[in-house]
């Protein structure tokens, strides 16, 4: 089966930096909006809506709703695990678990999209290369509440990072003074959650995780 040039060959990916995982339970349906323009007003240029518990007419009118604020800050937006929705809404792409659809599968369906896998070990992260994947997340890097398990470390997010050639994104208990030993052990960037949408000010926070990066101005 041929597959489609990878993403990472051909285009600019520094907008995945700071990659902003939604939870709406977290930030609630009254503020979520304002909350999403804060991040993208701080410098965030890659926002993932993963909404599990949605069903997928609301997830649609989510991202039906949330692509012209996100795109009119010049960033990405990604559906979890929904490429179809992706397609409907006019996102950017979609990210999938290792339990998905493979990667190379959405890129013959939807060529257009750019695709991201969660993984959570060495073989993982190699199988998602294999597969055609544009990036990955690796996690959890640290302990946190969202995921099962006891933390991966950095360790294991340097052996992720040097074999393989795609973007990997760090995941799980980041928080911003994390950051830099993140990249210290290879990360391209790191995927955030809780530390950015719990802050009493998601602008000047997002903006001081884009300073790690080199300003929030990729």
């Amino acid at each position: 089966m041929m597959t489609s040039t990878p993403f990472h060959t051909t285009r600019d990916l520094d907008f995945l930096r700071v990659y902003l995982i939604t939870d709406f339970m977290r930030i609630g349906k009254s503020r979520f909006l304002g909350a999403v323009e804060e991040a993208l007003q701080g410098g965030v240029r890659a926002l993932q809506l993963r909404e599990k518990n949605m069903r997928p007419k609301d997830l649609l009118e989510l991202a039906l709703e949330v692509k012209p604020l996100v795109h009119h800050y010049n960033a990405k937006l990604f559906i979890n695990d929904r490429a179809d929705i992706a397609v409907m809404a006019g996102a950017d792409g979609v990210h999938l678990t290792e339990a998905s659809v493979q990667a190379s599968e959405i890129k013959n369906y939807f060529p257009g999209l750019i695709v991201g896998v969660s993984t959570h070990s060495l073989e993982g992260a190699q199988l998602a290369e294999i597969q055609d994947a544009d990036f990955i997340t690796f996690s959890p890097v640290y302990e946190t509440p969202s995921k099962s398990g006891p933390p991966q470390g950095l360790a294991p997010l340097r052996q992720v990072t040097q074999a393989v050639r795609l973007p990997v994104l760090a995941l799980g208990g980041i928080t911003l003074h994390r950051v830099p030993e993140c990249r210290e052990h290879g990360a391209f960037g790191v995927a955030v959650i809780s530390d950015i949408w719990d802050s009493a000010h998601i602008k000047q926070h997002s903006t001081e995780y884009m300073q790690n990066f080199g300003g929030n101005s990729l």
